[in-house]
């Protein structure tokens, strides 16, 4: 890891090697994930029109997706407003009884109980005034909830629906990501015992090939499952600059499973003759060595080299020998 000490170097560019430890990093597929899967359900039933997202489409909280429309509740919403309408007029000509009945009474010209059914009729129309104002209301409220919104913003994964297409209420129209991406890991069980929530793990250059040139990036473990799945555990780790990813995209992610000791040499006290890697010892003697994982200039040295071993650069070849 970056911040580790080199191989001790001596004079005259001889390096002594010594085993030092280092995490034992095991390379796995981890897949972009959104942190947050949602569905932009209907509210009412009816058939869907004005439909204005597709597949890719990137949306915003409350953003209008389609619009489900019920023509049984534009008539209902007709009657009632006619029905309002015509409660109104009841009412104006029941407040104007009512005042002549209590002018009539003030002259003695009408009988108390005349007054009393005046007064009793306007209270009632009222009320039931009041009622199908409420009644009204609940249907353009229903009318307004044919309206598709997007719960949050995020990118459309998938539309369900087309113009025209009837739907039901609580039917999903799409389904919705939301703007926050991590990689979701799935290590056998054997390493459940060494992964952490804060862990630290390396993820590879886009492309799944661990040769491929670009930096190695970091994420941290945000959340370790405590079930088992298939005999493996599933963890989620989040990661800077996983917008421009695909959802369901692999990834190469490299994770601590404990400690080894390692050996690690410069790249340049290495060279390469005849498809073989060989290093120099500090007596000219030149051996055949395995290398393993190269990172930050160092190379991992598997087998050829002992603990203690003192190497020197091999001498740079001349112009036209």
């Amino acid at each position: 890891m970056a911040g580790d000490p080199p191989p001790s170097s001596g004079p005259g560019g001889v390096l002594t090697i010594h085993a030092e430890p280092r995490p034992d990093l095991k390379a796995v597929f981890a897949t972009v994930e959104s942190a947050d899967t949602l569905q932009a359900r209907a509210r009412i039933g009816g058939t869907v029109g004005a439909l204005a997202v597709d597949e890719g489409d990137r949306v915003s909280a409350g953003q209008k997706l389609a619009v489900v429309a019920d023509e049984k509740l534009i008539l209902q919403m007709e009657a009632a407003e006619a029905r309002v309408r015509s409660l109104t007029a009841e009412l104006a000509q029941a407040t104007l009884d009512q005042g002549r009945a209590q002018a009539l009474r003030a002259q003695g010209a009408a009988p108390q109980q005349r007054l009393d059914e005046a007064r009793t009729r306007t209270r009632m129309l009222t009320q039931t005034l009041e009622a199908a104002g409420k009644e009204r209301d609940v249907l353009a409220r229903q009318i307004e909830e044919g309206a598709v919104l997007a719960p949050a913003a995020g990118r459309v994964l998938d539309v369900a629906v087309t113009d025209g297409a009837v739907v039901l209420p609580g039917e999903t129209l799409a389904t919705i990501a939301s703007d926050t991406f991590l990689l979701r890991m799935r290590l056998p069980e054997r390493h459940a015992r060494f992964l952490r929530v804060g862990d630290t793990v390396q993820v590879g250059p886009r492309g799944l090939d661990p040769r491929a040139s670009g930096a190695f990036g970091t994420g941290r473990v945000v959340q370790v499952y405590p079930r088992l799945h298939d005999g493996r555990v599933i963890a989620d780790v989040a990661v800077d600059n996983l917008g421009d990813y695909f959802v369901g995209e692999r990834a190469l992610v490299y994770v601590s499973t404990g400690e080894r000791r390692v050996m690690r040499v410069p790249v340049s006290f290495l060279h390469h003759r005849f498809g073989l890697t060989y290093a120099t010892l500090e007596n000219g003697a030149q051996v055949v060595v395995q290398t393993g994982q190269r990172q930050d200039g160092m190379v991992e040295v598997l087998s050829g080299l002992q603990d203690g071993d003192r190497v020197i650069a091999p001498p740079t070849p001349e112009a036209g020998s």
